[in-house]
């Protein structure tokens, strides 16, 4: 039979306008294929977002390869900026363009075009579970959460999964995710009294107390890195007063700041921190100092071992390189699956996502199924 074209997928999920958080027919095209290829299909949804569950095989199955990715795409910006229509899938000079072309439609159309044509062509003793969300773009609390919660309720499991997010910084099977990165905001209003600027006195300037809490926030080093995690960092991303009188002491301001931590901390730990700072400045300064945190994922760790093996060989033997095992960049939706399952991430060169003209070689796609073909093939051999 025909194989699966992962290249002539990836451009109709582009075709469909999926910008979080809207489905934009993406999920139901997947539905159609992935039904038509006998995966028992579920539509998860919650809160207004769209979510696929997909299964091959029985329920449960003690050897269940997952894959998790998501058809949401951010938005297209500037449109008079690209060269392309954003949802057109213009392949141009062997390049496929659109948004979502390199995050992520490209990394489902190969998994699911690598699943059907492995369960259609060499049936596995076990079980195939696709696993796909609307909502990674967005606030990521109905996507691949409602998914596991999902799959816990109705006694779902993977026993694995591989997360299809771009992960190679310049050249296919560069890089391996094999854990992220915590991340955190933290959002600070410090209150002080108003007054006139020529008596100082008079007033309770919150600005200084501001500057110095920044100040030794970011001048404080969080670790020096550990064994599989660079350094932590934090960030300060915005002080706002908002005050457009030269003559006038405000009464607030407010500052943010970004954490991007290993595992060396906690979420909780951190925030104890942050609010111990918080309370020290005001002791010194008189101010009163309000503090909001909100922690998007913690940090977290699949060792390297079977998985991260499996994954490095099939990416080797297609591409003649053999991966990093890193834990840099941003956050995934990795940070949900790990608690159920183990799980890596690997895909496509990351350059242009999220770009104006955001594009990828078909070439790399068609490799990319390949790659996905070959896990599948050698997890379900051993």
């Amino acid at each position: 039979m025909t194989a699966t074209d992962p290249v002539q997928l990836t451009a109709d999920l582009i075709r469909c306008p999926s910008v979080t958080p809207e489905e934009g027919g993406a999920l139901s095209l997947l539905q159609t294929l992935l039904e038509g290829a006998g995966f028992v299909c579920t539509r998860v949804d919650r809160g207004g977002i769209a979510n696929l569950f997909a299964r091959w095989g029985d329920k449960g199955h003690a050897k269940s390869f997952g894959f998790n990715g998501h058809t949401d795409v951010v938005p297209v910006g500037d449109l008079a900026a690209w060269s392309a229509d954003p949802f057109g899938a213009e392949i141009r000079d062997g390049i496929l363009y659109g948004r979502g072309a390199t995050d992520m439609k490209s990394g489902v159309a190969a998994f699911a075009a690598a699943a059907v044509d492995f369960v259609r062509d060499t049936p596995p003793d076990g079980a195939l579970v696709l696993a796909i969300t609307g909502d990674e773009e967005g606030d990521a609390v109905d996507g691949t959460v409602a998914l596991l919660d999902w799959m816990e309720t109705e006694g779902e499991r993977m026993s694995v999964c591989l997360v299809g997010e771009p992960t190679c910084p310049s050249e296919m099977g560069e890089m391996i995710k094999i854990g992220r990165r915590g991340s955190m905001n933290a959002w600070f209003t410090v209150t002080g009294r108003q007054g006139h600027a020529a008596y100082p006195h008079r007033a309770l300037n919150p600005m200084p107390a501001m500057a110095r809490l920044m100040d030794r926030l970011a001048s404080h080093p969080l670790d020096e890195g550990t064994a599989h995690f660079d350094a932590s960092t934090l960030a300060v991303v915005t002080i706002d007063t908002g005050n457009p009188a030269t003559n006038v002491i405000p009464a607030q301001t407010r500052g943010t700041v970004n954490i991007r931590f290993n595992d060396a901390h906690t979420g909780a730990g951190l925030s104890d921190w942050l609010t111990a700072e918080a309370a020290k400045l005001d002791a010194e300064f008189g101010t009163t100092t309000e503090v909001a945190i909100k922690i998007s994922g913690e940090s977290f760790l699949t060792p390297p071992g079977p998985l991260s093996d499996l994954v490095a060989g099939a990416v080797e033997a297609e591409t003649g390189r053999r991966p990093e095992l890193s834990t840099t960049g941003g956050t995934s939706d990795a940070r949900f699956v790990k608690d159920h399952c183990p799980v890596v991430e690997f895909g496509l060169v990351g350059k242009t996502m999220h770009q104006v003209d955001e594009s990828v070689p078909v070439e790399q796609i068609r490799q990319l199924k390949a790659i996905y073909t070959r896990i599948l093939r050698d997890y379900f051999a051993g």
